[in-house]
């Protein structure tokens, strides 16, 4: 184990990105044991220096100097995913672990590239998916796992609220690689493959375009699970769909809600619900994802999301594109065998 990795050590983790997503990532280093947020990059300089100064971190003129001066022990992606694909492979080539923001790139190759250069170099990769460390989807897949709802036959998300996306560079599509279905729709894929395995089918419809936006705003995808399990997604922009509840699980002997503020389930034949999660804490889905790197990199803890995971993601958002574009069922191709997340 390199010098600085030992179980009990702080790792030093840079930060590529100093946006929105890169403002939540040094919120949650600030609470994290055994990490410690040391470098910024980002092509915007002021952003960077400002966050720099808040965190106590140097900043760096390029990610390339960063990852040639071994001055970290890992890197968190933050950037638009046009530009994943080139940095991860940038530090996993030297021999330095990263954790790159969903999805890992809007191109398969580029995605299988990523896999192929994390195993030939022996580096850790895995791509952050933030509902896959919230507490109450941890537990409530516990609760699945145990049986006590049966067999899961349906499994519904849904991720639709009002956001102007105008000048955000989600909606272009050179960077983003499309609109709603890659953007929030990777987590659907990530947390909906959590629960009911590897999805061999996939049917998307696209909804109007009321932003007017060139890429996607609304998307009902429906999905067919290799073991058989049928999953819905909603995906919106530019509607709300008011819900207390972003995932549901529907078994052969009964239902899961996980929801914004409060989780719970019940059996077939009772009538009372059971509240077993307090709702979303971003933050410390966040801090539970560096944890989980961290341990793994340490040697302590395996990975959540591994990079076959990664792939798999990127197989299904390609498979929905397909879909959207001819209008019917598209398989999903893979290169390889993929195991459901253990």
């Amino acid at each position: 184990m390199e010098k600085g990795k030992e179980h009990g050590a702080t790792l030093r983790f840079g930060l590529v990105g100093a946006g929105r997503i890169g403002q939540t990532y040094a919120e949650a280093f600030r609470g994290t044991p055994n990490a410690a947020l040391t470098a910024i990059v980002d092509t915007n300089e002021a952003a960077a220096t400002a966050m720099a100064k808040q965190e106590g971190c140097k900043v760096w003129s390029s990610y390339l100097d960063l990852a040639e001066s071994h001055a970290v022990d890992a890197v968190v992606i933050a950037t638009p995913p046009a530009y994943h694909g080139q940095i991860a492979i940038d530090f996993l080539k030297r021999g330095i672990p990263v954790l790159c923001e969903k999805p890992v790139s809007f191109n398969v190759e580029t995605a299988r590239e990523i896999r192929r250069t994390s195993r030939e170099q022996g580096v850790l990769f895995t791509m952050a998916s933030k509902f896959r460390y919230v507490e109450d989807v941890i537990k409530a897949r516990r609760i699945v796992g145990s049986g006590i709802l049966g067999d899961i036959v349906l499994f519904e998300n849904t991720f639709m609220s009002f956001v102007d996306m105008s000048r955000r560079w989600n909606a272009d599509s050179r960077v983003s690689g499309g609109g709603v279905l890659i953007d929030n729709g990777t987590h659907s894929v990530d947390i909906m493959r959590y629960f009911i395995g590897p999805l061999s089918m996939i049917h998307a419809v696209e909804g109007p375009a009321i932003q007017g936006l060139t890429v996607d705003e609304t998307v009902h995808v429906n999905a067919r699970a290799e073991q058989g399990a049928i999953g819905r997604m909603d995906l919106s922009w530019s509607i709300n769909k008011q819900s207390d509840d972003y995932i549901a699980i529907y078994g052969s002997k009964g239902t899961l809600r996980v929801g914004w503020k409060a989780s719970l389930y019940k059996q077939a034949g009772n009538s009372n619900w059971v509240q077993f999660g307090n709702g979303y804490d971003k933050v410390q889905a966040f801090r539970s994802q560096i944890m989980n790197f961290s341990g793994a990199i340490q040697g302590v803890e395996q990975l959540l999301i591994d990079a076959n995971d990664a792939i798999a993601s990127v197989e299904v958002i390609q498979a929905g594109y397909e879909s959207l574009k001819h209008d019917s069922w598209t398989p999903v191709r893979s290169d390889e065998p993929i195991a459901a997340a253990a």
